[in-house]
């Protein structure tokens, strides 16, 4: 899977946490699945949390905080929901 087909799997959706990135138009933040993964959980540990999750919903998580660190630009995410 490309890094476009990873983010395009995060949406955003004003209705949705005011906008910010959510996972495939699910209520769950992009910010949540990182701060649990810094928290120590593993993807594993997601993965039975969130039983819609699927682990490309992780790595596409990752390669957004990956590209927000490394200043790239990250294109708009669609509103509604995604693949």
């Amino acid at each position: 899977m490309t890094d476009a087909d990873l983010i395009r799997r995060l949406t955003s959706d004003p209705a949705i946490f005011g906008g910010e990135p959510i996972v495939r138009g699910r209520r769950l933040a992009v910010e949540h699945v990182l701060a649990m993964l810094a928290a120590g959980d593993s993807m594993q540990d997601l993965l039975t949390a969130y039983p819609f999750l699927e682990p490309d919903d992780i790595r596409a998580c990752l390669l957004y905080a990956y590209k927000l660190v490394a200043h790239e630009r990250i294109d708009p995410f669609p509103v509604g929901s995604a693949a």
